[in-house]
Order: C-alpha cells, then structure tokens, then sequence
C-alpha cells in the first residue's frame, strides 16, 4: 500500500473522559495479525508453509528471523509466555540441535542471498543461553541464512537483567545485535516480591548504562500495569525512574489476569490486585508523564522519543505490525524458528506446536513443525492491509486502499464505517472524506476501531482476548 506522508507521530496526550474510556475499555485482539492466530487451522501443513517459501523468493524481499527460547530460570507469577522453567542450561543443548534442524529445513526453500534484516530472539528467557550457546546460535543462523552487517539492520534480543551483566552486553554486540528489549515490569521492591521476580535497580540501571555507553541503537523497556500491590504512586514511582533512565522506547502492558489459563497466575493473590479505578489511574498519570518527558504515542501500549527508529518509521507512513508488535522494518518475510515461533510469508501465516514434546518429535521425524495455519483469502488481504495502516499510521486513506486493490473501498467498507460512527461522534477519529484520522484518546483505543474492519469476530471476546486498557 503506498505510504502516506502525513501520518505523523503527535503529542499524544489526550483529554482524558473517564466514562468515554470505561465503555470502550472492552476486549479485543491486538492484531499482531490479521486474521488473529486464533483462525489458523490445522489443515494446513509444513508442505503448505514450505510452498509458501518457495513462492516469496521472486519478490526479493528481505528476510525477518524470529528466534523463541523457551527457558526460564524462574516462573513469573504474572507470565502468560510459552516458557520452560530449569536451572540447567545443560537443557538447551537439544533444542539449539533441533533449532538448526529447523532452520536448516527451512532454508532449503528459501533464496538466502535474500537479506536478514531483521532478527528478534524472544522467550522465555533469550539471555538464559550461556555465551558460548548464544555465539554458536548466532553462527548457525549465519551458516543457514546469512545474517547482515548493514548499520540499518534491526538486530534485538530480550533481556532479563537478572541473568545479564555487563560481560553479556559486550559478547551480544560482538554477535551483532543493535537493539535490547529490557524486561523490567517494576522497581517497587514490594510489588517485586508479589510477582516471584526481585530484581534491584541497580541490575537495570548497570546494563542500561553500559547499553547507552556501548552504542547500541536503541533501547526498550518493558513495565505492566494492573500487577499486585500496585498503586498510582508507586507506578508512578516506577515510570519516573525509567525516565530517567533514558530508554529510547517503552511499553507500558495492561496485566490481564487469567489464572484459569495461566497456571503461575494461580500463585498471585487477587485480593492484592488494583481495582478497575486504580488501573485507570495509573495509565492515566504514565500518560501525562510521557507527554511531558517527551515520549510519542506509538500505538496501543508502546511509546518511543522522536528521534528513535520506530517515531520516525510512524513519520514516514513505513511502520509495521508482527508478532512481536511495531516494528521499524515493513515488507519482510518472517520466518519464526522454535516452539509456538509464527512465520509470516507473504500470504500465509504458519505455527509452530506450543508444546516442547511436539515440536522436536516433529523434527525428529524430518520435516518442519508446522501444525497449522492458514493461506489469507483476497478479503483476508484487504482488511489485513487496513487494520495494519489503522494501527501504525494512526490515520487511514480509503483512496489509497481502492487504488491498490482495485475496489471502492467507501463502497467496500460501508458496514464497517458504520460500525465506526459512534466511535466518530465520540471523538476517537475524525472523517474527511474518504480519510480516517485517529484522535490522541483514539491511540489509547486503536484496538475497538481496528475491530470495525474485523470480518472474523465472533462472541464472546472476553474469553478469547485480554481488555484493551
């Protein structure tokens, strides 16, 4: 879709109409995909995803390699990720063997003069792999894929200052990566110790510093709201350190308590959970503190200062969404490697097993572990291209979308501009013609307005997805 240049990155803070926030404060997916993972079926197989990649070589597109480590030292009671907890890094040995034998699978369908763009290592845990494991990973990759040196590459790794010193830092730059993602959730000491994760400010601050002194090109850092213990003083508490602190970007998550699914949740007392008025208050405060720190809303729970990457990728109408949300680097292929890693190939979206069990017996036996997925129909196309527009320029251009789709997307949308008319009269976007502008207290709801172009929504939302505040 061609980009538009007036998408903008603007001072975010809203007028805050706490009723008007109460009603749309309501569940819904967060579109890390269009359609969401829960529409992936499991008729679709490793050929179908293997036919996939050999399709996408002519277009030449960069590659995009996301890589999940599964492993923890110890549980977070708050964790909804796909983790395995064991001191033993002796563990890992296997899965690093059947993570080559992924990719060596993979590759074999892949044109690998394609370039390696982007690589993200998540988890678990990525920083639970010892040195000598993360450089042998890294020089698999290579070996398979050939991974860049390009200064304009996204190169990130998630870090838990708990099982990272400065030592770590240093090796991580010399295997090439240029951008840390620091899980931090908290400083209060006592909201620390209700969450199963005591982690001392200064472990965070001493590798922020010595990020900042190495180079590298930017830095996040990850806190929750809505945990245990918490209130809008001491999160404001939290925030007011982190600022300091200086990271590049931030991401501020909603905790969506789901003991039923997540079992470490069970551990957490409920009666120590702030209430609906607590949580509002406290994203209402982060945003008036960001704003004045000179933060940009992104989208949705991820804030980034002007200069970073990701302002200027919302600037230039060049953002993207996948599966590890916004993302500087739009148009590349995503080959997800490992348990539960989701792969995005121009037209179809393939899963891994969440299971450890079924995802090696599946390599065992000599082919991907793909167990399902789904080839996107042509309306598939066009709303994924939609909501994704939606969600990163925070501004739509229905011309723009019926020239590069050949519709009358006014015509084509009427249901959904409908469904979006009170959302208008409420002030969340604002209409001219056939262009959708996002208001500042729209960015805080971008979800509901993307759920407007949503063909693939059933009841009840409350038990498939988290709330959107």
């Amino acid at each position: 879709m061609p980009t538009c240049a007036h998408a903008t990155a603007a001072p975010f803070a809203p007028v805050w109409d706490e009723a008007l926030v109460r009603r749309y404060d309501t569940s819904g997916p967060r579109y890390t995909s269009y359609p969401t993972a829960l529409a992936f079926h499991d008729g679709f197989t490793c050929d179908d995803f293997t036919q996939a990649l050999s399709r996408s070589n002519p277009s030449g597109r960069a590659l995009s390699l996301y890589v999940h480590i599964p492993f923890c030292e110890k549980i977070c009671f708050y964790c909804a990720c796909n983790k395995i907890a064991t001191k033993n890094r002796q563990l890992a040995e296997p899965y690093l063997s059947r993570l080559d034998r992924e990719m060596v699978l993979a590759a074999r369908h892949v044109d690998t003069s394609r370039p390696v763009e982007q690589l993200h290592w998540g988890g678990g845990t990525p920083t639970f792999l010892t040195l000598s494991q993360m450089g042998d990973l890294i020089d698999r990759l290579d070996a398979r894929f050939g991974l860049s040196s390009d200064p304009h590459r996204d190169y990130a790794i998630e870090i838990d200052p708990r099982e990272a010193d400065v030592f770590t830092l240093r090796h991580l730059q010399s295997l090439g990566f240029n951008r840390l993602s620091l899980g931090v959730q908290d400083l209060d000491p006592d909201v620390q110790r209700a969450i199963n994760r005591v982690q001392p400010r200064q472990l965070t601050e001493t590798l922020m510093d010595e990020a900042h002194r190495l180079g590298f090109g930017s830095l996040n850092v990850d806190l929750i709201y809505g945990l245990p213990r918490q209130s809008e003083r001491r999160f404001a508490d939290t925030l007011s350190q982190v600022i300091e602190l200086g990271p590049a970007r931030l991401s501020l998550f909603n905790y969506a308590h789901l003991p039923a699914r997540f079992a470490p949740q069970r551990r957490i007392d409920e009666a120590e959970l702030p209430d609906a008025n607590e949580k509002l208050a406290m994203l209402r405060k982060s945003i008036e503190m960001l704003a004045s720190a000179g933060y940009v809303h992104i989208g949705m729970d991820h804030f980034a200062l002007p200069e970073d990457s990701l302002a200027r990728a919302q600037r230039e109408g060049t953002l993207t969404r996948n599966f590890q949300g916004y993302s500087s680097h739009a148009q590349c292929d995503l080959i997800g490697l490992g348990v539960s890693a989701i792969s995005r190939i121009d037209d179809v979206y393939a899963q891994n097993p969440v299971k450890l069990d079924d995802y090696a017996a599946a390599l065992d036996e000599g082919h991907l572990a793909t167990c399902k997925g789904l080839r996107l129909s042509r309306d598939d196309l066009i709303r994924r291209a939609v909501i994704e527009r939606l969600m990163c320029d925070m501004r739509l251009d229905l011309a723009l979308v019926g020239a590069r789709f050949d519709i009358d997307a006014e015509a084509y949308f009427c249901d959904a501009l409908s469904r979006l008319a009170q959302a208008e009269r409420d002030g969340l976007i604002e209409r001219t013609g056939a262009v959708l502008n996002v208001t500042p207290i729209g960015r805080l709801l971008i979800r509901h307005l993307a759920m407007a172009f949503d063909a693939h929504l059933s009841a009840p939302l409350a038990q498939r997805y988290s709330r959107i505040l």
